[in-house]
């Protein structure tokens, strides 16, 4: 199995569609497609993107371990950790443009520093 048919086995199992999983990751939906057709695999630079949003480790995609052997996938344990509301907040940063992450992220280092001032 390839790395693109991994990717498509688990898009199934999650009942995610390749819409949704192409907008979360950053990809056009006819890069998805290539991959169907052409059977090629993602860029290196997309892995770790395509592994947040499917919920799966680099070695699950790369290797199969846990996926082909695995009627379902499992969840993987550093996932457990977080709550529906830290997924939702980590999708919608990846739906901003690239200024406005860059935007937020400062405003997130700004509240730690009135934060951290605050406890002295």
């Amino acid at each position: 199995m390839t790395i693109s048919e991994r990717i498509l086995k688990v898009l199934k199992d999650r009942n995610m569609t390749q819409a949704e999983f192409a907008k979360q990751v950053g990809i056009a939906t006819s890069t998805i497609s290539e991959w169907k057709k052409r059977k090629t695999n993602p860029t290196a630079d997309k892995i770790m993107d395509i592994c947040n949003v499917l919920q799966i480790t680099p070695e699950q995609l790369l290797t199969g371990k846990g996926i082909e052997d695995e009627e379902n996938i499992n969840v993987t344990s550093r996932e457990s950790c977080f709550t529906p509301y830290d997924i939702q907040l980590v999708q919608d940063y990846h739906g901003l443009k690239e200024e406005q992450q860059k935007r937020l992220m400062a405003y997130m280092e700004a509240l730690k520093k009135i934060q951290s001032l605050e406890e002295i």
